[in-house]
């Protein structure tokens, strides 16, 4: 898992698996995925899953080559609320990118380390 800064200012973690490397093969299996492991959770929320390539599709806008599926799982940790301002991190949300050979998985740095943690064992357990 690689971390970048995005844009100059969000950090934002990132892996790409061929899938041949996992145990799904498809975006709808992999929010699937996600989305238990959010349910079985016990801090975490679902709440929605947003369909990023239609959404963008229906709007005629720029889709990078290659690209076959955008999905976001959005869902929070958020236990408290100790000040305005984590509102402005929260919800989280997982972006899966799905390519003919690969599957990308993109989310931003959560602010407390031990469910950056999570958020990344979740994703490393897509692997066979």
């Amino acid at each position: 898992m690689k971390k970048t800064v995005f844009m100059d200012k969000y950090p934002v973690y990132s892996i790409e698996f061929l899938k041949s490397e996992l145990r799904y093969s498809s975006t709808k299996e992999i929010v699937g995925y996600f989305k238990e492991k959010i349910l079985n959770h016990p801090v975490a929320e679902f709440i929605a899953v947003f369909d990023h390539y239609a959404h963008t599709k229906k709007l005629n806008g720029d889709i990078m080559d290659g690209l076959l599926d955008a999905q976001n799982v959005i869902f929070c940790f958020g236990k408290a609320i100790p000040a305005t301002k984590i509102l402005a991190v929260r919800p989280r949300s997982i972006g899966i990118s799905e390519f003919e050979d690969k599957i990308v998985i993109d989310f931003m740095e959560a602010p407390k380390e031990d469910l950056q943690k999570v958020m990344q064992d979740w994703t490393k357990g897509l692997k066979l």
